[in-house]
């Protein structure tokens, strides 16, 4: 029979920071979108049918017991995982990228819903698997395997910004289950130690990418371009900003990929310091829901789901901010909810559909 403390315990609060920040990002891509080609407009159309798509996936999210994920997760796990391989024999290439697969009239990125296979695949090891003392360096060997493969497997297409994506995940729920004081020194030894190793295997647009972080200035009509036109948009926006659709950089075309990766310094430019911190209070509050949500559950599967979808959501916000800031190397990480893109949008509506729950269940584990 249907349990009436679901619809009791549902969560309102959850969809609502989820239909304000949709909102916001409507609002925000059609600005984009506006100056741009007929066929760039037409892009904002098909978000709306992503955003349909979107929600349709996040109450299916929620219908059913989020435990039957434990049983399920080596499967959505593989399936995923064969996705990527797919993408690799028959993948779509794009812009010097392969990370499409089409499907007749739409194609998906794979790398978006296998952050969702490596939280749940994860989860469902570590709930299993957790003691008081920590995780020794043997015991790490499996999630370590677990998080490797879809690792490379993107990195393959080339698409380091999710790769890393899928790394701070893993390493945000690992660190919540808890390592051993020791093993714990050597990871962060053998992590110091590697970076210079890193760069031996980085392309030379990656590299590039590097050092136009450390010094934007380097290649101004370049690779430094992006960045130095990403800051000038976010710094005219000064407090107030420019208003809804007046935004010059966005307007005359200065600012790149300015419905994707580049999207938050169009909403800087048009509403200014008020309007970002407003955007970025919205993502704080659905971020602190999210790990009350974890702290709430009773049981360790649920509460470690819930700790790892906080973390891509965390994880994204930071990221594609302090790239389009020039604080960090422009990776190609999208915004949650504001960012076009349907895959993206989909995966993060279901995140947010199994925290809603694991929210909805929580009395029926305590």
């Amino acid at each position: 029979m249907f349990d009436r403390r679901l619809v009791q315990n549902f969560d309102w609060s959850l969809l609502g920071l989820t239909c304000v920040l949709s909102c916001m990002g409507l609002v925000t891509l059609y600005s984009a979108v506006t100056a741009g080609t007929q066929v760039l407009q037409m892009e904002y159309y098909k978000q709306l049918i992503w955003y349909l798509v979107g929600l349709f996936f996040l109450i299916i999210s929620f219908l059913f017991n989020y435990k039957a994920f434990d049983q399920w997760g080596h499967v959505i796990y593989i399936l995923c995982i064969s996705l990527l391989v797919g993408v690799l024999i028959f993948g779509a290439d794009s812009k010097g990228a392969i990370r499409w697969l089409k499907f007749g009239f739409f194609s998906i990125q794979p790398s978006e819903p296998v952050k969702i296979a490596v939280i749940i695949i994860l989860t469902r090891h570590y709930s299993k698997h957790t003691n008081t003392a920590g995780l020794t360096l043997r015991e790490l060997i499996n999630p370590f395997l677990l998080t490797m493969v879809p690792f490379f497997l993107i990195v393959k297409q080339p698409d380091l910004g999710t790769a890393i994506m899928i790394v701070l995940i893993a390493g945000s729920m690992t660190v919540f289950v808890k390592i051993e004081k020791r093993s714990f020194l050597y990871l962060i030894i053998s992590c110091i130690i590697s970076i210079p190793l890193v760069w031996f295997f980085l392309r030379e647009y990656q590299k590039a990418r590097i050092l136009t972080f450390l010094d934007p200035e380097r290649d101004p009509l370049g690779t430094g371009y992006h960045i130095i036109q990403s800051k000038i948009a976010i710094g005219s926006g000064m407090i107030s900003g420019k208003g809804f659709l007046q935004g010059t950089q966005n307007a005359l075309s200065f600012l790149p990929e300015q419905h994707t990766d580049f999207i938050f310094s169009v909403l800087a430019e048009e509403w200014g310091l008020t309007g970002s911190v407003m955007m970025l209070i919205v993502f704080l509050l659905l971020i602190i829901k999210g790990l009350n949500v974890a702290y709430r559950c009773r049981e360790p599967f649920g509460t470690i789901l819930s700790v790892g979808i906080t973390a891509m959501i965390f994880w994204q916000v930071i990221i594609n901010i302090g790239m389009v800031m020039g604080l960090m190397p422009v990776v190609g990480v999208t915004l949650p909810f504001i960012s076009y893109g349907g895959s993206s949008l989909v995966t993060v509506m279901i995140c947010i559909g199994i925290l809603m729950n694991v929210s909805m269940r929580r009395f029926m584990v305590e």
